[in-house]
């Protein structure tokens, strides 16, 4: 099979087109070359601020907080869940996908008491039938929801979740790890008890750091409830709040990079900015898959602009696994599917990448399907 030029990142690396990790900018690389020593006073300030420009994000200035946490993004949902979820409460789980599944597992590992709301991967959540659970359900005292499910790259209609949480005056818990930065997610219109997201996804820094943003009042309520010392989102809170430190040894190298990708997330125009330039990634690599016959697992009014889904091709001459290798060969990273309504593979928009990377990549999966001989694509 003959492969086209490969083409690479400033750092000699393929371009990543994933749900995370993601490619980052060189400066932002570059940034992890420094040594600081946590109580360094300039790591402080570094720190400090890192954490108010979380706030700004979420437009939460003087009724929020953002605590930090070490950890892949699944540590902070888990601590999410220990901390705001009382032994004694019972949460609602909004489940369309993996990772709302993996909050059922979660609880079961909490011990916490819970239900579950399923509609299948490629349907959002049902509003109307959380309506009618809330009325029915008194016992129920938070309801947790995925904002951008991966598992397919459907946008959940998070606004309208919260108008139903809110009337019932539940706590809204919000796993929004693949939407923050490029998403709207304003305070002051969706009422939230907390929101989780991490250091790697839409604001392209580096993985290791997690954080929560909280309501200062649903924050406070919160002490005592962590089956875990590690996990206990209030004590880190509170110990920074009183020491400026971290409890237990801070990732700085990884809070170095996200310092410098939030400088640049800001420079390019914040969450219009950022998810402007996805909009303009999800659309050509949309235009350009669809004209080569490839099929979108959901409607565009249900698609996210993070990741898309597509149906596998059921030609018998394709083969995924010298598709997916092929693509690496050349310069392009994409993903494997992981639903089980469909036989798929996932492809990002996300991460310091921008039309002539999309445009990129479509050549290379365009030359790998006359590699095998396909003319016409089936999706049958």
């Amino acid at each position: 099979m003959t492969i086209a030029n490969t083409v690479s990142s400033p750092t000699g690396d393929p371009y990543l087109l994933t749900p995370g990790p993601l490619t980052t900018s060189p400066s932002v690389k570059e940034a992890m070359l420094h040594d600081y020593g946590s109580r360094d006073n300039t790591f402080i300030e570094l720190n400090a601020n890192m954490l108010e420009s979380l706030i700004n994000i979420v437009n939460g200035q003087g009724t929020h907080v953002s605590v930090p946490l070490q950890g892949s993004g699944s540590f902070v949902v888990e601590a999410m869940i220990g901390n705001f979820v009382p032994a004694d409460g019972k949460v609602l789980i909004l489940v369309n996908g993996a990772y709302g599944k993996r909050i059922v597992k979660m609880c079961d590992y909490y011990k916490r008491h819970y239900s579950v709301q399923e509609t299948p991967e490629d349907v959002p959540v049902d509003v109307v039938q959380l309506d009618k659970t809330l009325s029915a359900n008194a016992d129920i005292t938070h309801v947790v929801v995925v904002y951008c499910e991966t598992t397919s790259g459907i946008l959940n209609t998070l606004k309208e979740v919260s108008e139903v949480v809110a009337k019932h005056k539940r706590g809204l818990l919000i796993d929004a790890m693949s939407a923050f930065g490029a998403l709207p997610l304003d305070a002051k219109e969706i009422i939230f008890d907390a929101v989780v997201a991490s250091s790697n996804k839409c604001l392209e820094g580096a993985p290791g750091l997690g954080f929560c943003i909280a309501s200062e009042s649903a924050m406070i309520k919160t002490e005592g409830n962590s089956p875990s010392l590690v996990l206990d989102l209030y004590d880190q809170w509170r110990a920074m709040q009183k020491t400026k430190q971290w409890r237990f040894t801070p990732p700085t190298h990884v809070i170095l990079a996200f310092a410098q990708a939030i400088k640049e997330f800001e420079a390019e125009g914040n969450v219009t900015g950022r998810g402007g330039r996805y909009r303009k990634n999800y659309g050509i690599l949309v235009s350009g898959m669809r004209d080569m016959g490839f099929k979108t697992l959901l409607p565009d009014e249900l698609q996210a602009p993070i990741i898309v889904t597509f149906h596998m091709p059921t030609n018998p001459e394709f083969d995924f696994d010298q598709f997916y290798d092929g693509l690496r060969d050349q310069g392009y990273v994409i993903y494997p599917g992981k639903l089980t309504v469909a036989n798929s593979f996932r492809i990002g928009c996300i991460g310091r990448l921008d039309h002539e990377h999309m445009e990129g990549a479509l050549n290379a999966i365009k030359g790998m399907i006359e590699a095998f001989g396909i003319t016409q694509i089936s999706n049958d």
